[in-house]
C-alpha cells in the first residue's frame, strides 16, 4: 500500500485533502482510483488507512485528491532510539547516496558537517541549496522505506557547531580507521543500543584530522574500529547505521 506524509493539523476531520507534489503523483504517476486506499502518516506514533473518494477540480489550479480516513494503526517502523549521523560532508554526489541510505536504516537524522580534510568548500547559499535537495531525497526514501517520519537533513555545520550539538545526545560513536581492538568496538555498540539519543560521526574522504579525534574524546566519543579494511565515506556510515539498527530492532 502506498504511503504518504500528512500535517498533524489535516487530521481534525474526517476528511483529508491532499494536493500539490503528493496529488499529481497518486492521479498521474500511480494512476489511482477512487476507493483505493493508501496509508498516511503524520510523523507520530500512528498510521492512518484512507480511501480516496474523489478528484475535486481535477486538472485545474486547484486540483486535490480527498480521502476518508477508514482506520487507525499503531506504528512500528521506527526505531527505540534516536540515532543522529553527522557525516563528514563528501565530494560529488556522494551524499545524495548516502542520505538515502541512512534514511532506509532508520537514521532519524543527519547532520553535515565540514571536517578539516573535507574537499568540498560550500558557501552559504551553495549548502542551503545542497541541504534542501538533501532534504527531498530523505522525503521520498522515507516513502519508499514505509518510515513513520521523515528524517531531516540538518544546515551544514562546522565541526565546532556539531560538537555541540553532539553534547546533547546520550552516546556518541566514532569509527576511526586507527582504531584496534574489535571486542572493545562490540561492548561499546552493546551499551550505545540501550541509550536513547545516538550519534555516529563519520569523516569524509580523508578521513578524520587527529585534533578532530581528540575533541570529539574530550564530549566522551567512543573511538571504534570497524574491522581490518579501511571503508568508504560512503560505506562507513552505513556499517554502522545496519549494525545498529540490526542491534535495535524489536
Amino acid at each position: 500500500m502506498y504511503r504518504f506524509f500528512i500535517d498533524p493539523e489535516q487530521l481534525n476531520n474526517e476528511y483529508i485533502s491532499i494536493s500539490g507534489d503528493d496529488y499529481n503523483h497518486i492521479r498521474n504517476v500511480l494512476r489511482m482510483k477512487v476507493g483505493e486506499n493508501v496509508l498516511l502518516s503524520d510523523g507520530s506514533d500512528r498510521e492512518y488507512e484512507a480511501s480516496i473518494v474523489e478528484y475535486v477540480n481535477d486538472g485545474g489550479g486547484d486540483a486535490a485528491v480527498s480521502l476518508k480516513i477508514t482506520d487507525v494503526y499503531g506504528q512500528s517502523r521506527e526505531l527505540p532510539a534516536k540515532i543522529t549521523l553527522f557525516q563528514g560532508y563528501p565530494k560529488g554526489d556522494k551524499m545524495e547516496q548516502i542520505i538515502q541510505k541512512a534514511v532506509e536504516l532508520g537514521a532519524f537524522e543527519v547532520v553535515p558537517v565540514m571536517m578539516n580534510r573535507c574537499v568540498v568548500k560550500l558557501d552559504e547559499k551553495k549548502a542551503s541549496k545542497k541541504v534542501e535537495r538533501l532534504n527531498t531525497i530523505a522525503l521520498s526514501a522515507a516513502k519508499q522505506s514505509k518510515r513513520g517520519i521523515v528524517p531531516e537533513v540538518k544546515p551544514v555545520m562546522s565541526m565546532k557547531e556539531a560538537l555541540s550539538y553532539a553534547k546533547e545526545l546520550d552516546y556518541v560513536i566514532i569509527p576511526y580507521e586507527c582504531a584496534e581492538g574489535v571486542e572493545y568496538s562490540k561492548k561499546i555498540i552493546s551499551e550505545a543500543v540501550k541509550e536513547k539519543k545516538i550519534g555516529v560521526f563519520i569523516g569524509p574522504e580523508g578521513g578524520f584530522d587527529t585534533s578532530e579525534i581528540e575533541t570529539l574524546s574530550d564530549i566522551g566519543g567512543k573511538i571504534i574500529t570497524l574491522g581490518n579494511r579501511i571503508l568508504r565515506t560512503e560505506t562507513a556510515g552505513m556499517t554502522v547505521l545496519s549494525i545498529l539498527m540490526f542491534s535495535l530492532e524489536q
